[in-house]
């Protein structure tokens, strides 16, 4: 099963006052936001996630594919998808892409985030970790960083809930025992 879910970021164009202690520069104004949608497999920890410019039902859709797709490279069969009761995820389009690529589809219980923890939880880390780690040029930059990021938290950063093997190794470990 993959846990989904989306995170709004904020686009910059310029480092912010807090970093800089400059308010004489201005903000980035009318910049917009951005989403970070994240798939997380249940059994592996492994990740798979994009910064999309919103979370429309077609976007959402497309990430679905690719995130399936990945996964697949990975050698991970997506058989059920979780995610929140979000209107991109209760939509006609959502649903026929679940038919279609075989999977059923679960959604959480209305505002108990809880239930999808594991996305949850890997959006904070994202965003320690990621997003606000380091005082990044503008919001471009820090999009670039991403897979850097993700390469670093599937294949060195170790999960005590994994028996503090990281998401790679616990693939390896889960193919070594089946």
């Amino acid at each position: 099963m993959i846990h989904v879910d989306t995170k709004q970021l904020a686009r910059f164009e310029r480092i912010g006052h807090r970093i800089t202690g400059d308010r004489r520069l201005g903000s980035s104004r009318g910049a917009g936001y951005e989403k970070a949608h994240v798939a997380i497999d249940d059994a592996t920890r492994l990740a798979y996630a994009e910064v999309l410019p919103d979370e429309k039902q077609a976007t959402t859709v497309g990430f679905l594919l690719r995130a399936v797709a990945w996964f697949d490279t990975q050698g991970i069969t997506c058989k059920r998808v979780l995610s929140d009761n979000g209107s991109a995820y209760r939509s006609k389009p959502w649903r026929e892409a679940c038919i279609a690529l075989s999977l059923t589809h679960k959604r959480t219980r209305p505002y108990t985030p809880r239930t999808n923890g594991k996305a949850e939880r890997f959006i904070k880390t994202l965003l320690a970790e990621w997003a606000y780690s380091m005082p990044f040029q503008t919001s471009g930059e820090r999009n670039r960083w991403l897979p850097r990021y993700l390469a670093i938290y599937n294949g060195r950063r170790c999960h005590m809930a994994l028996a503090g093997r990281t998401p790679i190794q616990q693939l390896g470990w889960l193919r070594a025992t089946e």
